[in-house]
């Protein structure tokens, strides 16, 4: 049985890509696999966040877990500020971590923008985090999007590095994990982004509290073209959407993608469904699945985050396992390092 490790940011306004991209494969995991689930609000703060809103969001991202199906008996959850461990191997792997490798991140040239030496130490650094997150627990493989791989990667280099410094087999070197058809779920607006939060469009994503009526609406309006639908001779070999084909129909194999990931079906098989079909009637399907899917979670995603007590009892029993792993990993880090220790 492997370890996992994964988390997401207590940023707001959870929405269907993080239900699709993570909190959905989460669930998955748990059934055979030693599952460790964090909210990372240590990652949070590589950006400016009002603290009532910081504290609000970790608990609707515990909340949206629990709704979704994680179980706290199955797994550990937890908030990544309540363990120290992870920033105390954080320091450690900056200074076993590159510069020029750092340098090389695309993620941090996008959030950064043209003001990056405005940009905080935290949010450059980034990445060695995120590589203590997933070393602290030695797990051996981590669910990542898309856009995650280039720090998966990274985290591997300095577990090798690591290991070869100081001549020791201390970390294992995670593995990826990529899900389903909607690992990365766009803009129901604009097909060549991703849905995200930062939208200022709310028409431009669902989110995992909308209701139904909002669901259906933002289905109906959702950008399409004008041809019908392609059917599964439009996918390559490997059952994948050739590169030029997804620029020139982005939206029709999000939506297509989006129904083949809440059904949980094949993308080929999806595509033999609807094949010929207009948008119309493909999204009545799609708003009725989305519904069925969403108002569930939805529903129990507010009743929870409304039980602060609840939530916080939950996140506090993770930490408390979560340290209980992290703590001899750690000791053995510095006895390698050769820090004294009492």
């Amino acid at each position: 049985m492997g370890r996992i490790f994964s988390g997401v940011q207590p940023t707001g306004n959870l929405h269907l890509g993080n239900y699709l991209g993570a909190i959905q494969n989460f669930v998955t995991l748990q059934q055979d696999h030693d599952c460790i689930y964090c909210v990372v609000d240590l990652h949070a703060v590589t950006v400016w966040q009002d603290p009532a809103e910081l504290t609000h969001n970790t608990r609707e991202v515990t909340a949206a877990y629990l709704a979704a199906g994680v179980d706290p008996g199955q797994c550990v959850i937890f908030n990544q500020s309540q363990v120290s461990a992870h920033a105390e191997l954080a320091w450690v792997l900056n200074c076993v971590a590159r510069l020029g490798w750092l340098n090389r991140m695309t993620q941090f040239k996008e959030k950064a923008g043209k003001h990056k030496e405005n940009a905080s130490v935290g949010l450059y650094a980034y990445p060695n985090l995120m590589a203590a997150d997933i070393l602290a627990y030695k797990a051996t493989h981590v669910p990542v999007g898309e856009d995650q791989k280039q720090h998966l990667e990274l985290t591997r280099d300095i577990a090798q590095k690591f290991n070869n410094d100081y001549g020791t087999d201390c970390f294992p070197i995670p593995e990826p994990l990529i899900f389903g058809a909607a690992t990365r779920v766009m803009s129901l607006r604009d097909g060549r982004n991703k849905m995200s939060k930062s939208d200022p469009s709310d028409m431009s994503r669902i989110n995992m509290t909308d209701e139904a009526d909002a669901i259906a609406k933002k289905i109906r309006k959702a950008r399409t073209d004008p041809d019908p639908l392609p059917g599964p001779e439009a996918l390559d070999a490997e059952g994948r959407i050739p590169a030029e084909a997804e620029q020139a129909r982005p939206e029709a194999y999000n939506l297509l993608g989006i129904y083949a990931a809440l059904v949980d079906r094949p993308l080929p098989e999806v595509l033999g469904e609807f094949e010929g079909a207009q948008f119309s009637q493909f999204k009545e399907v799609l708003t009725d699945l989305a519904v069925t899917v969403l108002g569930p979670v939805g529903s129990d995603m507010k009743r929870l985050t409304g039980d602060a007590a609840y939530v916080d009892g939950v996140l506090k029993a993770g930490a408390e396992r979560a340290r209980e792993i992290t703590q001899p990993i750690l000791h053995e880090v510095h006895d390698i390092v050769g820090f004294l220790r009492a």
